[in-house]
């Protein structure tokens, strides 16, 4: 396992930053490959965009930390927190779509927006992360844990990195994140954290069984963090969003489910707002629609064999 600390090898070169006035723009230079073979961005897709503007007045800053911010719920929830005047930080895969939209945001809402283009399904990218912010002088006072994804198909036919990836981005990264974010909130007694489960939390999900299981633990665990974390200002909401209007379903593979083409999904701006208001208002649990409220509540009153028989029949794909 690699330790990211700094220097790691003996020959870094380091990210430079012009002296510029406050509120100005200015560009960062591109964080390079390290002189010897030890691990580079390019190891688990990192790289800060160059030119990647944004406004100085981040710096030494509160914001918000937004993962998979590209695209679906995350990108809404970001348009949410801009309006509203929140820096941020934003991170997804895609470097040149995230590095587009923090400019749009920045340009119509007048915040600072930071694109990190990083692959949190590597194991090291979550600390490598945190202490990027540290060194930039930026905190997080929002953490939104929206990262995450699918697969479709049966468990013994699934291959073994979807099966390990499923697991490393929807749990193990979420909860790498939530510790390292968490001990600076508790140090200054201020701070929010979302990690977005989904409906699927709430029952077994055969055809999609680790998936469905990734979000179980997402939302038990998101509890327990939020009873312990009474008191100290702090505070952890499970968003749990139903089917919804995204990039998600064909990702999975479960275009044709029937889940998808007879029941139907909501839009990500309607499910954004949901969580958004959730998290502000610091509850605990927000599922967002009240049919999927109607549908989480009941299986709690149904035979466990039942419940896990009717998921299945949402997820088989029909014509």
């Amino acid at each position: 396992m690699y330790e990211l600390s700094y220097p790691i090898v003996s020959r870094p070169i380091r990210l430079r930053l012009p002296r510029v006035r406050r509120g100005d723009t200015t560009s960062w230079d591109c964080i390079s490959c390290f002189a010897t073979r030890q691990p580079s961005l390019a190891d688990f897709n990192l790289a800060i965009p160059y030119p990647n503007t944004f406004y100085c007045d981040l710096m030494a800053a509160s914001a918000t930390l937004i993962t998979g911010a590209s695209s679906g719920i995350g990108y809404e929830l970001a348009k949410l927190f801009a309006r509203d005047r929140h820096n941020l930080v934003l991170v997804a895969r895609n470097r040149d779509k995230l590095t587009q939209f923090a400019s749009e945001l920045q340009d119509q809402f007048g915040i600072s927006a930071k694109a990190m283009a990083l692959d949190l399904a590597a194991a090291p990218a979550p600390q490598f992360l945190f202490d990027q912010l540290q060194r930039d002088g930026i905190f997080v006072d929002i953490l939104v844990n929206n990262a995450g994804y699918g697969a479709f198909g049966e468990f013994a036919q699934m291959p073994e990195n979807e099966i390990l990836g499923q697991i490393q981005l929807n749990v193990t990264a979420l909860t790498h994140l939530t510790k390292l974010f968490l001990a600076p909130m508790l140090d200054r007694h201020d701070g929010k954290i979302m990690n977005v489960a989904s409906t699927a939390a709430f029952q077994p999900g055969p055809m999609m069984a680790v998936y469905y299981a990734t979000k179980a633990y997402v939302l038990s665990f998101s509890e327990a963090l939020a009873n312990e974390l009474h008191d100290t200002g702090v505070t952890v909401t499970c968003f749990c969003p139903g089917p919804t209007d995204t990039n998600f379903q064909k990702r999975a593979g479960m275009e044709n489910s029937r889940l998808v083409k007879q029941i139907g999904a909501t839009d990500a701006e309607t499910v954004a707002r949901d969580g958004y208001r959730g998290l502000l208002a610091g509850r605990t649990v927000v599922i967002s629609g009240m049919r999927n409220w109607m549908v989480a509540e009941s299986v709690r009153f149904a035979p466990r064999r039942l419940v896990t028989a009717i998921s299945r029949w949402v997820q088989e794909k029909v014509e």
